[in-house]
């Protein structure tokens, strides 16, 4: 396999195409130099290294967009060979409400309300961020949460990252309105799929994010996907995100979520793991700031041959800080799903709190499930569990469902919403809670 920075001249293009500021192309040459030489991510009991996680597309880099048997999303439905309806949700359905909608690159829905452009918040495409307020995004790009450098992946992301989202909302905004960006990806084009999202809430702002992936179309080669979401919650900020993943089964995908938690910030995560490809994610929160508080509920299901491995830490860097676990998945047929839990309090971080549950149901004999609960405990004077668990249905259970009636199928189902359950009430958006319910009974249903 060649060389990551051997593509040097075609990232620079890219650069170049995109107008970026100095600053962002120095940043993708120093990853580019380091990425071949960094260490891959250690992913426990997930052995990923081989996947085609870096299937770069030099047509994708000089700017030569195709859409490879897709509608064009920049075009009216009426000049299309599909219909466009779904991609952009109901003009009824969105009213007013803070909206973003990117089809690969290219935004071709943006919406914020007036009064909440007049009090400063930015909600925008991330190359658009670059050219109108540079300053801040190279403030917050791959500096506090997520280091250019970390790993090979993160390196990767750097240097070959081709769309993105920014949203920022100023000092003691409060925001009622959730916002909310679906990011599709085109599963017919042959270009790889590194999307950044920067989320910055300043000091004692509120809001809800919302955000989905999803894949359209599916008859490409083995595509690349590698996604960086950055939460910076600046002293007192409060940050409700929520996020439904549904990849198609020919992207193979890296994602890291990491919330840098300052002083009394709360970063509260609601994270849907419905992909069909294989998938392996760090989902972290770095507790910065004394009383910086972090919840963490996530959700999975495996199926057919898919491979997920998910890595889930809350780091207490600070006194009186708060990082709480919560995550059950299920697998069929003959999927594999890795849930590892990792709770690590550091020197210095008296009174700090770590708890955390991982459990895993398998459906099937030829499933493979694995929930391993890690504590790193450096600190006296702090309070830390955890609990894990992985079994098959109790066929008890299913034998007293099916002597009411029900057929296996629907016993099964029952079963599994009220496994998943715990974590779904925790959701603190309802309309999210509704959401990926009906995602999960179209999953499990598939």
């Amino acid at each position: 396999m060649a060389k990551l920075q051997d593509y040097l001249e075609q990232v620079n293009v890219f650069s170049a195409l995109k107008e970026e500021p100095e600053w962002m192309l120095e940043l993708r040459q120093a990853a580019l130099a380091k990425v071949d030489e960094l260490a891959f991510p250690k992913i426990e009991r997930v052995r990923y290294e081989r996947w085609p996680l870096f299937n770069i597309d030099e047509q994708a880099l000089a700017g030569e967009k195709e859409f490879a048997g897709f509608i064009d999303p920049t075009l009216p439905a009426s000049e299309s060979k599909e219909t466009g309806a779904g991609l952009v949700p109901a003009f009824d359905a969105m009213d007013n409400h803070p909206t973003l909608v990117q089809f690969d690159d290219t935004t071709i829905f943006e919406q914020l309300p007036q009064e909440l452009i007049d009090k400063g918040v930015i909600f925008t495409d991330l190359f658009t961020a670059m050219k109108e307020v540079p300053e801040l995004v190279n403030q917050y790009y791959m500096t506090k949460a997520v280091p250019m450098d970390e790993d090979k992946m993160t390196a990767a992301h750097a240097a070959f990252m081709n769309s993105g989202m920014f949203l920022y909302v100023p000092k003691n905004v409060v925001i009622e309105e959730p916002l909310e960006a679906i990011f599709y990806h085109n599963g017919n084009s042959q270009a790889h799929f590194f999307k950044h999202i920067l989320i910055v809430a300043d000091e004692h702002s509120e809001f809800s994010y919302l955000e989905r992936f999803q894949t359209k179309g599916d008859q490409a080669k083995k595509l690349s996907g590698n996604i960086v979401v950055e939460v910076i919650a600046k002293a007192g900020a409060k940050v409700k995100f929520s996020a439904i993943d549904q990849l198609g089964v020919n992207i193979t995908t890296y994602m890291n979520r990491r919330g840098y938690v300052l002083r009394d910030a709360m970063v509260d995560w609601a994270i849907g793991v419905m992909n069909d490809g294989d998938v392996v994610a760090d989902f972290d929160s770095d507790l910065v700031g004394e009383g910086a508080h972090s919840e963490v509920k996530a959700v999975a299901i495996s199926a057919g041959r898919q491979t997920q491995g998910i890595d889930t830490r809350v780091t207490n860097k600070a006194p009186h800080s708060i990082g709480h676990i919560l995550q059950h998945g299920v697998i069929r047929e003959r999927g594999v799903l890795t849930f590892n839990g990792i709770g690590h309090i550091l020197k210095g971080a008296k009174g700090a709190d770590a708890q955390q549950e991982s459990r895993v149901l398998m459906l099937s004999d030829q499933a493979r499930g694995d929930a391993n609960p890690i504590l790193l405990i450096d600190e006296h004077e702090v309070t830390a569990g955890h609990a894990a668990s992985v079994g098959r249905v109790d066929p008890e259970e299913m034998y007293y469902l099916m002597s009411r009636g029900l057929r296996k199928a629907e016993a099964e189902r029952l079963v599994i919403r009220g496994f998943l359950g715990s974590v779904l009430t925790a959701i603190p958006v309802k309309e999210v809670q509704q959401e990926l319910v009906a995602v999960i009974e179209g999953k499990l249903l598939a």
